[in-house]
C-alpha cells in the first residue's frame, strides 16, 4: 500500500498519541486543520483509521489507528531505509566534513527552532515510544510482543 507523506505523518501521530484529535494531527503534523481532516478521511475510507467523538468532548473529532492501520505503519517501520531519508542524506555532508553525524541534541535544537515546542512534544514522544515498544533486530525496527515476562520478543509481519 502506498502512502503519501501527509498520510504517513497522520498514521505516525495517531500511533504515538494512541489516538489524537484532528486539531492535534494538524498541530503536530504541521498542516492546516482541513488538510489533516481530508487526509484522515481518506485513510478512514481505506480502513486505516477510525473516527469518533468523546462523550466529554463532542466538539472535536478523534482518530485512532485500526488494526490494519497499525499493521501498515509497523511494516513501514520494519522496512525503513535511512539512506532514503532526506534528513539523513542532508546530514551526510556534516558527517563527511567532521567525521560524525550531528548529535541528537543539536538536531533537536534545530528542529525546535523551526517547528516549535508543540512539534517537539510529539517528536520526543515518538522517540520514547520507539525505545519502549520496539527492538532492533538485524538493522530493522520490530515491535516488541506484549508480554508480562519479557518485552524483548519482536513481532514479525509477513
Amino acid at each position: 500500500m502506498t502512502l503519501i507523506f501527509n498520510e504517513h505523518h497522520i498514521l505516525w501521530i495517531a500511533y504515538h498519541l494512541k489516538g489524537a484529535s484532528i486539531s492535534e494531527i494538524a498541530k503536530f503534523g504541521v498542516m492546516h486543520v482541513s488538510t489533516a481532516f481530508n487526509f484522515s478521511k481518506k485513510l478512514e475510507e481505506r480502513g486505516l483509521l477510525s473516527f469518533s467523538k468523546k462523550e466529554s468532548d463532542k466538539r472535536n473529532t478523534y482518530i485512532e489507528l485500526t488494526e490494519k492501520g497499525e499493521e501498515i505503519l509497523l511494516k513501514l517501520m520494519e522496512s525503513y531505509d535511512p539512506t532514503q531519508n532526506a534528513v539523513f542524506n542532508g546530514a551526510l555532508p556534516l558527517r563527511d566534513l567532521y567525521g560524525k553525524f550531528p548529535e541528537i541534541l543539536e538536531m533537536m535544537c534545530i528542529i525546535r527552532n523551526i517547528y516549535g515546542d508543540d512539534f517537539m512534544q510529539i517528536f520526543e514522544k515518538s522517540f520514547e515510544n520507539i525505545e519502549n515498544d520496539f527492538v532492533e533486530k538485524n538493522g530493522k525496527l520490530l515491535k516488541r510482543k506484549e508480554s508480562k515476562e519479557t518485552k524483548e520478543e519482536p513481532v514479525t509481519h509477513s
